[in-house]
């Protein structure tokens, strides 16, 4: 028997922008899978209802894959697969395997011979840089940056060095509760020409992407970004 297909199912960034966020052909394929591998099991759920699948989602099933996933435990979520089944792998938001652990699945997926299927949908990460204006031809994805606030601090510094030197966008991420924190050190501890793009709530009604030098952020009433979704865009 062969094995199925692992498809790599794109999520919208927190709207219920189901046809404005993904092309038919992805929202056709994922109503007629049965079997998902979930981030949260929580918005998975409500998501899947939005996109309508041909079984009730009370009688899908979703195994999780999230942070707290050991290695031991990823043999048993590619079972569906080596049985032959098609299973979609999501992310909580945005595209699966970009900042999110669905990336260690996809590789024992490879090992194990089974085809990795990457579908179009949106990521606040590409997204981000393509409304910053910054580069776009160099750039780096660091994740997150250290919540010790020394940490952080030295963190920006080499950050900033590293962009100035190799002329490279360097983009990265916070936990929502700790954005405003780590744009006010930005601001601390950043030279005044490096420039900052803040790029807020993707695709929501609330989107914002605003990229201006440091001096000018200084001058300007910084936006809200507690709890709200936002990706970081710096170049020195």
């Amino acid at each position: 028997m062969s094995a199925g297909t692992l498809y790599m199912l794109p999520v919208t960034l927190g709207a219920d922008n189901i046809q404005q966020a993904l092309p038919q052909e992805v929202i056709q394929l994922t109503q007629g899978l049965e079997t998902f591998i979930v981030e949260n099991e929580k918005t998975a759920r409500r998501f899947l209802g939005l996109v309508k699948t041909a079984k009730p989602v009370r009688e899908l099933t979703l195994l999780t894959l999230n942070e707290h996933t050991t290695d031991t435990d990823l043999p048993a979520l590619l079972a569906p697969l080596l049985a032959g089944q098609d299973v979609g792998l999501m992310s909580e938001a945005g595209c699966p395997g970009i900042a999110d652990p669905g990336a260690r699945l996809a590789a024992l997926a490879h090992r194990k011979n089974i085809r990795v299927a990457p579908l179009v949908g949106p990521s606040s990460i590409l997204l981000a840089l393509m409304g910053s204006g910054l580069n776009g031809q160099r750039f780096a994805f660091l994740g997150y940056l250290p919540s010790d606030k020394q940490a952080r601090i030295q963190r920006i510094k080499d950050i900033e060095r590293q962009s100035r030197q190799q002329q490279e966008t360097q983009i990265f991420i916070e936990t929502p509760y700790r954005n405003q924190h780590l744009l006010e050190d930005m601001l601390a501890h950043c030279a005044a020409e490096t420039r900052l793009c803040i790029a807020r709530n993707i695709s929501l009604p609330t989107e914002l992407i605003v990229s201006k030098p440091i001096k000018d952020w200084k001058k300007s009433e910084l936006p809200e970004l507690h709890k709200q979704p936002t990706v970081f865009l710096l170049l020195a």
